[in-house]
């Protein structure tokens, strides 16, 4: 559907879709968005199933977590960093590439910026 999709956007920009630089262009915009909208249907929460027990209830830091998505408003790219900070509970903590797995899936569909940010904190 989606390089139908493409198709359709092509000609109504005036493209001739059989132009020798567009032939394989609706299939590979059709697996782009397959792979930048990976987390479409997928709970980030579920990443987080590993504990560690810790003697302490310091605070844990992760900077710098770098992400890619697409607005859901104009289907353009936006991206930028991640930086998430808990105090675990009951000595418990999970692996750093959890986290940074979390804010993959939750990046990883037609998203709001202003959303990304509370599906990260309702998944941790």
């Amino acid at each position: 559907m989606i390089m139908d999709g493409v198709k359709l956007i092509l000609e109504g920009m005036g493209e001739d879709i059989n132009r020798e630089g567009l032939i394989g262009t609706p299939d590979r915009v059709a697996r782009m968005f397959e792979e930048i909208c990976g987390g479409l249907g997928k709970d980030p929460a579920e990443e987080i199933s590993v504990f560690f027990h810790v003697d302490h209830n310091d605070m844990v830091i992760v900077k710098d977590i770098q992400f890619y998505s697409l607005c859901e408003h104009h289907l353009l790219p936006f991206y930028g960093k991640v930086h998430i900070a808990y105090i675990p509970e009951a000595g418990k903590v999970t692996g750093l590439s959890k986290l940074a797995r979390v804010v993959d899936i939750a990046s990883k569909k037609p998203q709001l910026q202003e959303r990304l940010n509370s599906e990260i904190v309702e998944a941790l």
